[in-house]
């Protein structure tokens, strides 16, 4: 069965009303590797009720739909699918807690022929249900690894952010904690490869690797300590390249270039000299 392009990018999908609390917020922050030093009082604001934040980065959370490739309908082979890139903009200031409510739609399908795969690209619209107010854009391009050839529109992909020709300005360097996919799967990925090592070592690894939008969580923490402060109200956007997986236990290297209110960045496992996230851009003030 192939993509149904027009089926596709017609598609209506049902709204996604959710309601978050305190305790999940303080759950994802958990997920991401915050408070890892308990008595750091910046980061015990994400982590402990008491005049609560929420971290900008837990919008890509917030009103999942969940994995809807899977659905025959589509037609697409979803075993074969990855997560290339995604973004994040923050029109308003995540409340610690809220009822909210999902809109999302394919904004873009791609052809990139016989063999070689299809991009699909989708955005969801967060809205605050109590006072109808946007909170965050998210932006997702899914690499389709089974399905080019499909006979749909072969424009050229958008190109990535270009990283600066100079050394780095600052890096960040983070651990993560040996169980992390454990506690971050509870943000709603229950994904079995983040989990069970008889799923990863079947899909080629050699044991359960991190959420590809933890790690995300783990930059946009360390964009977020050393461009803003830890205030989430000067966190505007992030938008990123996934290129290899991390697993837990392994030490994440933020290294950023200051050019104004544009923070470029990218992500490298200390350990094994990786790049795991690429082409970062982010908008702080």
């Amino acid at each position: 069965m192939a993509i149904d392009y027009d089926k596709l990018m017609n598609w209506k999908f049902d709204s996604v009303e959710s309601e978050y609390t305190s305790k999940d917020s303080i759950l994802y922050a958990l997920g991401v590797g915050l408070s890892a030093d308990p008595l750091d009082m910046d980061q015990l604001r994400f982590t402990y009720e008491e005049d609560q934040l929420a971290l900008p980065t837990m919008a890509v959370v917030l009103a999942y739909p969940g994995f809807f490739l899977k659905d025959p309908q589509f037609g697409v082979d979803w075993v074969k699918v990855l997560h290339g890139e995604q973004g994040i903009e923050i029109h308003k200031q995540l409340p610690a807690a809220a009822k909210v409510i999902g809109e999302n739609r394919f904004t873009e399908i791609i052809d990139k022929g016989e063999g070689r795969g299809a991009l699909l690209f989708s955005e969801r619209k967060v809205y605050e249900k109590s006072t109808g107010d946007l909170l965050a854009t998210l932006t997702s391009t899914t690499f389709a690894r089974g399905d080019g050839g499909f006979g749909g529109p072969a424009v050229e992909a958008p190109k990535p952010h270009t990283l600066p020709d100079r050394a780095p300005d600052t890096s960040v360097e983070m651990p993560t904690l040996p169980q992390a996919a454990l506690i971050y799967r509870l943000s709603g990925d229950f994904n079995p490869l983040h989990a069970d090592p008889r799923v990863a070592t079947a899909a080629g690894f050699e044991k359960p690797i991190l959420h590809g939008l933890a790690t995300l969580g783990v930059a946009g923490h360390a964009l977020l300590k050393e461009t803003c402060d830890y205030d989430p109200s000067r966190f505007k956007s992030l938008k990123l390249r996934f290129t290899s997986p991390v697993y837990p236990g392994e030490t994440i290297v933020t290294e950023m270039w200051k050019d104004g209110s544009e923070i470029s960045f990218r992500a490298k496992v200390k350990e094994r000299d990786v790049v795991v996230l690429n082409n970062g851009r982010a908008i702080v003030e």
